[in-house]
């Protein structure tokens, strides 16, 4: 256990963080499963949108450093693709 008031401080700021990091994550995650069901549902318009939505909360995710912006990069560009795949299909 923590001996000293600066590591009993540091105890709780770390908490906080966790669990304004869970909420952003959960929050992220939230927007891709609505990009994924509309995908899923052959809406384009619909996916489009929510894709558009999703979009800044990820990036958002990424600068506060909840989640790598590569990560990030990525899996815009797999749900950008597979919304496009929706037209020719």
């Amino acid at each position: 256990m923590a001996n000293t008031a600066s590591a009993r401080k540091r105890i709780r700021q770390n908490e906080r963080r966790r669990e304004r990091n869970v909420a952003r994550t959960s929050r992220m995650r939230t927007f891709i499963k609505k990009v994924e069901t509309a995908i899923l549902s052959g809406d384009k318009q619909a996916a489009s949108e929510a894709f558009r939505a999703a979009q800044p909360e990820m990036q958002r995710a990424a600068g506060k450093g909840v989640i790598a912006a590569n990560t990030v990069s990525r899996k815009l560009s797999r749900l950008s693709a597979r919304i496009k795949a929706l037209a020719t299909a």
